[in-house]
C-alpha cells in the first residue's frame, strides 16, 4: 500500500467529518465526548491506520469594537487572504521553476555544440 502525506491525510480526515457533521444526513461517525470543549472520534486513514480526530468548539469572546458578524467575516476574510498568497507564491515559484529549466537546457544545449 502506498504511503500518503500526512498533510493529504489530514486534509481528507477532516473533510470527512466536517461533511458528516454539516450534511442534513443521518450521522455514520460516532463522537464520543471527551471533556466540555471536545468530542472525538476514530476513523481510518488512506494509510489503513486508525486515527484519533478531535472536534473542538471555540466561544470567541464578545468585543466591543466589532460585532460577532464583523469577526467572523473578518477570520475569514484573513484565511482566504492567506490562502490567495500561498498560491500566488506557489505559481510564482512554478514560473521561476520552469524558467531555470530552460536557461539550464539552452546552456546544455550550447555546451553541447
Amino acid at each position: 500500500m502506498a504511503n500518503i502525506s500526512k498533510s493529504v491525510i489530514d486534509a481528507e480526515l477532516r473533510a470527512r467529518v466536517f461533511a458528516d457533521l454539516i450534511s442534513n444526513e443521518t450521522l455514520s461517525i460516532e463522537y464520543l465526548k471527551v471533556n466540555d470543549r471536545q468530542y472525538g472520534c476514530i476513523l481510518t486513514d488512506q494509510n489503513g491506520v486508525e486515527r484519533y480526530v478531535r472536534i473542538g468548539v471555540i466561544v470567541a469572546e464578545e468585543r466591543e469594537d466589532i460585532s460577532a458578524r464583523g469577526l467572523m467575516a473578518s477570520e475569514i476574510k484573513a484565511y482566504e487572504d492567506k490562502q490567495n498568497a500561498k498560491a500566488e507564491k506557489a505559481k510564482a515559484r512554478a514560473e521561476k521553476a520552469a524558467k531555470d529549466k530552460a536557461k539550464r537546457e539552452a546552456q546544455k544545449e550550447k555546451e553541447g555544440e
